[in-house]
């Protein structure tokens, strides 16, 4: 699994838990729909840490706890 589709997917189940849709989690964190959305379908190039930091929080959540799945932990190494 890439990188990319690993943030989209953890951001997809944090949305699912807490029963909110995307709309909402860019409101609650202070950012465009478009920017979370350009996550989700990968055309963002490179969703930078910060961007993340005002996700996790707006669900609530630390860093370390959005990465800390099994997915991130065997991510293999990208050429790109």
């Amino acid at each position: 699994m890439k990188t990319k589709q690993a943030v989209a997917d953890r951001i997809l189940e944090l949305c699912a838990e807490r029963g909110i849709a995307v709309n909402k989690l860019a409101t609650i964190s202070g950012m465009p729909a478009m920017t979370v959305y350009s996550m989700l379908n990968q055309k963002s190039m490179n969703p930078g840490i910060v961007t993340i930091k005002r996700l996790c929080d707006g669900l609530g959540i630390t860093l370390g706890e959005f990465f800390n799945t099994p997915e991130f932990d065997s991510l293999e190494q990208e050429s790109e």
